[in-house]
């Protein structure tokens, strides 16, 4: 699945960074630390590594 703005990839990308222990889960707010909770290192491997270019910053729903 990969992301569709550059706000989710980045949000994906942090929270990777706490599932492997290279940040602490108290430095996430919003979207990234519900990500830590909800989806596999997979998941958020795929999201964070989506090409930026072309992507909006953010996606309106």
């Amino acid at each position: 699945m990969p992301a569709k703005s550059q706000a989710q990839q980045k949000a994906a990308g942090a929270a990777l960074a706490v599932k492997r222990g290279e940040a602490k889960k108290s430095d996430l707010k919003g979207a990234s630390r519900q990500m830590v909770e909800s989806m596999s290192e997979k998941e958020l491997e795929e999201l964070a590594s989506t090409p930026r270019k072309g992507k909006p910053e953010h996606k309106r729903s």
